[in-house]
């Protein structure tokens, strides 16, 4: 492993894409911990050019800037390892958070595509639809929407989502 070094923090470019990471109060705990201890994991940066890029250590970098250091530990990387390295993939809690909010975007577009479906009954008209009683209790009302007049058992989790707002339930 490279020995660590110090670098110029002027000097140290921050992608546009790390910067949209920052966590205010993850800076506040490494600054507390730097002042108390000092800075005991060097940041990762390597060369493109004349200047530095910052590869690993947005947090550290961040707190050592608002300390006012003027340096920072950092150990230089091949650029061949800094762009195959895995980038924050290893961790659980960034792995649970990116499957969590693939499961709200799929959620999202079912939920499109229900009121999508929706908006097309009712564009097709109410006139199509038969008005007969299924079921007792069930009104025959010329607003009655089409999941109040059959009661259906959902299939997914939009689905009832939809029957529940289309009957006026709360869910």
């Amino acid at each position: 492993m490279p020995k660590p070094e110090s670098f110029p923090i002027e000097k140290i470019f921050v992608p546009t894409k790390q910067r949209k990471a920052i966590k205010p109060e993850t800076v506040a705990e490494i600054a507390e911990s730097i002042l108390e201890i000092g800075q005991q994991a060097p940041i990762s940066v390597r060369l493109d050019g004349d200047r530095l890029v910052l590869v690993e250590g947005l947090h550290r970098l961040e707190a050592c800037k608002a300390l006012g250091e003027t340096t920072i530990l950092g150990v230089l990387v091949p650029a061949e390892l800094a762009q195959h390295k895995p980038q924050l993939a290893e961790r659980p809690e960034v792995e649970a958070e990116r499957i969590k909010m693939a499961r709200l975007k799929q959620l999202r577009l079912e939920k499109e595509a229900a009121e999508a479906s929706m908006a097309g009954l009712k564009g097709a008209g109410a006139t199509e639809v038969p008005r007969t009683r299924l079921a007792k209790g069930v009104r025959d009302a010329p607003n009655a929407s089409p999941g109040r007049m059959a009661k259906s058992k959902p299939k997914s989790l939009s689905d009832w989502i939809t029957q529940q707002k289309g009957s006026g339930g709360r869910y």
